[in-house]
């Protein structure tokens, strides 16, 4: 399993500068047996509407090419796009 953590983290820094950009940043949390990644999102990806867009569009995605065995993505603080308190990033 650390192998696959590994490979995860290698997977998380090669898109964190994008989120970076936008003030927020990603966690693992941990990998389940079934194979479902859990995630924190950090920063402005944590209050931010357009949280769940980017974590399939690009969070999962990136995961899944490096470590296909992975099933699913979970963030356990995603953002509702209706969230009153939710905030966009810069350049929106």
């Amino acid at each position: 399993m650390s192998d696959i953590v590994e490979r995860i983290e290698v997977a998380l820094n090669s898109i964190r500068p994008y989120l970076e950009a936008d003030g927020g940043n990603v966690r693992l949390i941990d990998v389940s047996e079934d194979m479902i990644v859990q995630l924190e999102l950090l920063g402005a990806c944590g209050s931010c509407p357009m949280s769940s867009m980017t974590l399939r569009a690009g969070v999962e995605e990136s995961i899944k090419k490096a470590v296909p065995e992975i099933k699913g993505v979970r963030a356990i603080n995603l953002t509702a796009p209706d969230d009153p308190h939710a905030k966009m990033p810069a350049g929106f």
